[in-house]
């Protein structure tokens, strides 16, 4: 039976285990978006939902909680900083898993783990660039009119 035997355990010990984690929740945090295999992103979600919790609450005893399971100062600031402050009203469900095509040279099967919304943000970033752009060309080409008449 295996009751209360929760996890997964990736054919490592415990401390490799423990550090494949860490690395991996850190690098959600840092880019958004990772690829992995499925059963290190199942793994991994949890973990990245628990640090968005905490980064929603805000005080100092979470950021030092946060900062003793991440790898790096620069993950913890934009947790606490950007995240927390994105999910505020979200009640949970932070991450999403999306299956790819198995990898060339094992066959393991890949998955996306990624942030709920990031895309939405990169696209909004990129439309914003876009239109700076435009309007730059728009006030390039009416400069250029102008020097031409004269």
């Amino acid at each position: 039976m295996r009751h209360k035997v929760a996890g997964y355990k990736l054919k490592r010990d415990v401390s490799d285990r423990r550090a494949l984690l860490r690395n991996l929740v850190t690098s959600v945090i840092e880019s958004e978006r990772i690829v992995t295999t499925v059963p290190k992103a199942k793994a991994a979600k949890p973990l990245v939902d628990k640090m968005i919790t905490l980064a929603k609450r805000d005080t100092l005893h979470a950021r030092r909680q946060a900062a003793a399971f991440l790898m790096t100062p620069k993950a913890v600031q934009k947790l606490f900083d950007k995240l927390g402050a994105r999910f505020g009203q979200r009640q949970g469900g932070y991450t999403r898993v999306t299956r790819l095509a198995w990898r060339q040279g094992d066959g393991a099967e890949q998955a996306i783990l990624e942030l709920v919304g990031s895309e939405l943000v990169k696209r909004a970033a990129e439309r914003a660039k876009r239109k700076e752009e435009r309007l730059k060309a728009m006030r390039e080409g009416r400069e250029g009119e102008e020097g031409g008449e004269e």
